[in-house]
């Protein structure tokens, strides 16, 4: 059973969940920009600001006292799935556009020959 969080803690628990909101969205933002405008320079930023997810979800798991084997394989589960996640997003919306782009220069497709 999960123990409730103290009041004390309360302040850690809802910086901590606002943190893991924000660097979340930052790796997820930089690795985007980095992949789409061709900018490598960007991809540390990005995983410096996942760096500082993991920080963050793992101050918020101590601070809720998620502890157990559940709960770190779920913290660990997570974490994994948000590194892997955008990168796999991205490998799927790039073939998604090439077999796009692939369909619309197919003479058999094309709307310029009326077909």
């Amino acid at each position: 059973m999960i123990e409730p969080v103290h009041l004390a803690d309360f302040f850690a628990v809802f910086f901590s969940a606002a943190m893991v909101i924000l660097f979340g969205a930052l790796y997820a933002l930089l690795f985007a920009f980095s992949k789409v405008k061709a900018s490598p320079g960007l991809m540390p930023l990005a995983y410096l600001s996942y760096l500082g997810l993991v920080a963050s979800v793992l101050i918020l798991a101590r601070a809720a006292h998620l502890e157990g084997a559940f709960w770190n394989s779920v913290v660990a589960l997570m974490l994994a799935g948000y590194l892997a996640a955008p990168h796999a997003i991205f490998r799927l919306c790039v073939g998604t556009h090439l077999v796009e782009h692939a369909d619309e220069s197919s003479p058999e497709f094309s709307t310029k020959q009326g077909g």
